[in-house]
């Protein structure tokens, strides 16, 4: 008895073990394919902050929250399942499906350079004005969340790609990871970045010295953080988009391009001291710079279909929902100065009132 009670036990210890095991797999997996699609993060996070510009502080919060919620809905409820069918059954159009997500993105960001050149912005989602603020709300949030589902879809392709050789269950488990965990990353950061000129006031009215001051600070820093994180979005979006055509062809095939960035890494890896840093910059570059070529011909290719069309160039793209997030200050940023404001008159006019 005792002796089939131990080995119970033993057999109980090698399945916890085995289970440990599968979950360290699973993580290890899930933060790899993370990695991989880091640009196409950068760029979420980028794009979001601007479906909150000029919103009600309150509201910020809770409208986040149902972004959140429709990216989480569309990464497990309709892009996991088409992506696994796809692997399991049609595995080679993983890599197609890939370009055209790359293309995508660089197109996005020959756009966003387009407008930066010309001056014309993207397109704003458009309210009526008969529109009451919850029917506006919901407007709102629904084109937030068509456009989180391309960047999506492209965050779990690029992460299914790079467990394509994992069995069913493991690739399920490690999407489902990647999913939850991409969402509460990129929600959370832009929950951070929205509420930060909030903070910044709340300090900045405690009239303490050097808390005042941090509050003053952050409440300055907002807006050009927000215009640091758009051009750092757009370079990745030109990178990662690049990147993917680049590897995307070559697997196809068509070797030299692929070739050709290989051979600049390889040269700049040869420079000692800082060979590995000149490595990567240069494959870096020339992914940019593909994202740049390919980019700006779809740019080009669709302003010339609305030209014909009878359509404006002014409105570029509209349908994705991306804006000129982080160019200008917010109206919320723009509440925050004028309250410090107000607050540093007051405390002024007090000090100048004779006793």
């Amino acid at each position: 008895m005792a002796g089939g009670l131990a080995a119970l036990l033993d057999d109980i210890a090698a399945l916890a073990k085995l289970a440990a095991a599968s979950v360290d797999d699973v993580g290890a997996a899930a933060g790899r394919a993370s990695a991989k699609a880091a640009g196409v993060v950068i760029d979420d996070t980028a794009v979001t902050p601007r479906y909150v510009t000029g919103v009600s502080p309150k509201r910020e919060l809770p409208i986040i929250w149902r972004i959140a919620r429709g990216s989480l809905r569309n990464k497990l409820l309709f892009i996991l399942p088409a992506a696994l069918l796809l692997s399991e059954f049609l595995p080679w159009l993983l890599t197609p499906i890939l370009m055209v997500g790359g293309t995508y993105l660089a197109f996005e960001g020959a756009e966003k350079l387009w407008e930066a050149v010309t001056g014309h912005g993207g397109a704003e989602v458009p309210v009526a004005a008969e529109e009451d603020s919850a029917t506006a709300e919901k407007r709102l949030i629904g084109a937030a969340i068509r456009t989180d589902f391309i960047l999506s879809a492209e965050i779990m392709v690029i992460s299914l790609n790079e467990v394509a050789d994992e069995g069913l269950a493991s690739r399920a488990a490690i999407l489902v990871v990647v999913a939850i965990l991409m969402t509460v990353l990129v929600y959370g950061v832009v929950a951070v970045i929205v509420k930060m000129d909030d903070v910044g006031l709340r300090l900045a009215q405690t009239r303490f010295g050097a808390t005042a001051a941090l509050g003053r600070g952050l409440v300055a820093a907002m807006p050009k953080v927000l215009s640091v994180l758009s051009v750092v979005g757009v370079v990745a979006m030109l990178w990662v988009g690049g990147h993917i055509l680049l590897s995307g062809v070559d697997e196809l095939g068509w070797h030299w391009p692929h070739d050709v960035v290989h051979h600049l890494e390889e040269a700049a890896h040869g420079v000692p001291g800082v060979g590995g840093v000149l490595a990567w910059l240069a494959g870096t570059l020339a992914a940019a710079l593909v994202g740049v070529i390919v980019g700006a011909v779809v740019v080009g290719v669709v302003h010339l279909v609305h030209h014909v069309r009878g359509g404006h160039d002014e409105t570029g793209h509209g349908g994705t929902g991306h804006g000129e997030t982080g160019h200008d200050e917010t109206a919320h940023a723009k509440d925050a100065h004028e309250k410090i404001a107000h607050d540093e008159g007051a405390v002024d006019g007090d000090a100048g009132t004779p006793a």
